[in-house]
């Protein structure tokens, strides 16, 4: 494909600095000068930490045939000169501004692997909590339905059974066009992803066409330099998906479904709703919670389906409700959906690790204060005591104070550690949380090595105890300034408890 080709397929309002598009070959569509090669489209994408303008020369000396840029102030700036290539007898490559280079990006890459998104079945889910199992459920539910799926989110992306590792939850829009392509490629009808608010707002999933979107919840969460300004940034930022979509499925029971609703009324998307508390299309009844699971009826068109799910809480009882309604509206029977359901599992999300002992450890990737909430107050309906195990993510906009609090009013017994303390000192982040448990008398324990702080609470568990190891959930590794090494907390139990025989 001519670059020019592709220009024009992507439809993006375009203006030529230099160069001709038309003879040059677009090979790949890259966002990092490190992978350019021969026939490489460059795109100079302006991040939180550096400014792809920067590299536009590296670019070219690597062999790109053209590179797309907001203007050409924005490459003058890096003293990027096309004229000085030509002078010096080096590849000049097409030079075109656009604006907006994001969506540029979006716009290009979905053009030149053959706009993948309106081949498949897409299913968008957005939400502070819920994504992850929502999607792991969604999968669960065609499995029943003898369908192979694919799967783009926080844990891996799968294509079918094949797993591919990911970076971060909604990949860059040039990876995310090229996983959708190889799902369409491998005859893949629907694929499930996890939408975030940073996705949306930097434009990764800009001109994908969603069959359906979800709305789960939303929460005080990403609020901070880097991330959103406020609540209202945050919403705005997630009632994006409701105008890319055909089918709306909205939380009814969410203070914020209002907001998802109007996006979804202007973009002229069907509109659905579920809940427990609210009237809704899709509504979960004669709920009961136990420790092995939840079990609830989903009123739907004034017929009941029994629900059995393999995850405790009310969240599950959400999570799920939400899964099975976008099956049904997708065209899964329902009582295949409600089978589905029976046999989930989603790593790190309420996880049992057996201990063969008289207390149980879950791991759980809670990370934010409703998100300590819903496990605490899930295991506090069975359990003796709670002692929660948490952490915090260096250089991460969290409220560290208000986390600490939180597990200080609602666990038994906190232990405060380290999670990913990244480039940030551990005692440090520790101590920020320290200042939130204290004015609430809560019984808690400092261990920053997170190691040890396993081993503390589980050495100390007496019976009928339930540890909760929060933060990392899937994880297996931790971060450090200088390092990042493997941690599993599902071997790191194991171990400890082996040493204990």
């Amino acid at each position: 494909m001519k670059v020019y080709e592709l220009l024009v397929k992507s439809g993006i309002k375009y203006s030529l600095i230099c160069g001709r598009p038309e003879n040059a070959e677009a090979a790949s569509v890259q966002t990092d000068n490190r992978k350019c090669g021969e026939g490489s489209v460059f795109i100079c994408i302006k991040g939180y930490v550096t400014d792809g303008h920067r590299f536009a020369a590296q670019a070219a000396s690597a062999g790109a045939s053209a590179i797309v840029c907001e203007s050409p102030e924005a490459l003058m700036k890096y003293g990027f000169d096309p004229e000085d290539l030509a002078k010096n007898g080096a590849h000049v490559p097409a030079v075109i501004a656009c604006g907006d280079t994001r969506k540029a990006l979006a716009s290009l890459s979905a053009a030149f692997y053959g706009f993948p998104s309106e081949k498949l079945r897409l299913v968008g889910v957005t939400g502070t909590k819920g994504k992850t199992s929502t999607t792991y459920m969604l999968r669960a539910i065609y499995k029943a339905a003898g369908l192979d799926t694919g799967l783009v989110g926080t844990i891996c992306n799968k294509i079918g059974d094949d797993e591919i590792p990911t970076e971060r939850t909604t990949p860059e829009a040039n990876i995310l066009q090229e996983l959708l392509s190889r799902m369409v490629d491998r005859n893949i009808s629907t694929c499930f992803m996890e939408v975030s608010s940073q996705g949306l707002h930097l434009d990764r999933v800009y001109g994908c066409r969603f069959t359906t979107a979800i709305f789960t919840n939303l929460s005080k969460d990403h609020i901070g330099e880097n991330e959103h300004s406020d609540m209202e940034d945050y919403a705005s930022a997630k009632a994006k998906l409701f105008t890319m979509c055909r089918n709306a499925l909205i939380n009814a029971d969410n203070p914020y479904s209002g907001k998802m609703k109007e996006s979804a009324e202007r973009s002229g998307a069907v509109i659905y709703t579920f809940g427990i508390d609210s009237e809704c299309d899709f509504k979960a009844v004669n709920i009961i919670k136990k420790e092995s699971g939840v079990e609830y009826d989903a009123l739907y068109e004034d017929r009941a389906y029994h629900i059995k799910v393999p995850v405790p809480g009310r969240f599950s009882v959400y999570n799920s409700l939400g899964a099975f309604a976008c099956a049904v509206i997708e065209g899964i029977d329902p009582h295949t959906a409600a089978e589905g359901l029976k046999n989930v599992f989603v790593p790190g999300k309420a996880e049992s690790v057996p201990t063969g002992r008289d207390f149980s450890v879950l791991i759980d990737y809670a990370h934010n204060p409703d998100s300590f909430i819903n496990i605490i107050t899930t295991v506090k309906e069975y359990a003796k005591r709670t002692v929660f195990l948490f952490g915090c993510g260096g250089d991460r906009n969290r409220p560290r104070a208000l986390m600490g609090e939180t597990a200080g009013r609602y666990a038994d017994f906190t232990i405060i550690t380290s999670d990913n303390p990244r480039s940030e000192d551990p005692e440090s982040i520790v101590k920020d949380i320290e200042k939130g448990i204290i004015p609430t008398g809560a019984d808690y324990i400092c261990i920053v090595d997170r190691r040890e702080a396993i081993e503390y609470a589980i050495k100390n568990a007496k019976s009928g105890d339930v540890i909760i190891l929060a933060g990392k959930g899937h994880e297996t590794e931790q971060i450090f300034k200088d390092r990042t090494v493997h941690f599993d907390e599902r071997e790191v139990v194991r171990e400890i408890l082996g040493g204990m025989q």
